[in-house]
């Protein structure tokens, strides 16, 4: 995306701005677990120890920063696209409902990557969603039509 928007900035003549029209964009995320997991009126008493070990060794900072990334490209693809006229032609894919082990980047097992499958699966069968530019949460554009 990057290298295509320079070139459509230096007046490439091989890449238009209709270009962003001709293709269907499709971000896939790798899945995070619950968007709310931290209480902002809890964790503005941490220390530096629990913002970086957490309670339970969860590494609240990195998670948070890992999460900001994701939404922060997501938010802005999503008003790139928009400010194109082609929102219809930027698809985001992600399951923020992750938990246990499938949450886990590191459990390669049988079991684990099968059932990361059947939520990829799963995951076709749900309504297109787009961010909402006033909350930065996914709202559904419509629900028959789907991933």
């Amino acid at each position: 995306m990057s290298q295509v928007t320079k070139q459509i900035h230096k007046n490439n003549p091989d890449f238009v701005p209709s270009l962003y029209e001709r293709f269907l964009f499709i971000s896939l995320g790798t899945g995070t677990t619950s968007a709310e997991k931290y209480d902002a009126k809890e964790a503005s008493q941490w220390g530096a120890l629990k913002w970086l070990i957490g309670f339970d060794f969860s590494s609240p900072l990195i998670d948070i920063f890992s999460q900001a990334s994701s939404d922060m490209v997501d938010f802005h693809l999503a008003t790139v696209f928009q400010a194109l006229q082609s929102p219809d032609n930027y698809l985001r894919i992600q399951d923020d409902t992750l938990s246990g082990t499938l949450a886990s980047v590191d459990i390669a097992t049988s079991e684990n990557l099968n059932d990361l499958v059947k939520g990829g699966q799963k995951l076709l069968t749900k309504p297109v969603s787009r961010v909402d530019f006033d909350t930065g949460k996914a709202k559904s554009v419509h629900p028959k039509i789907t991933n």
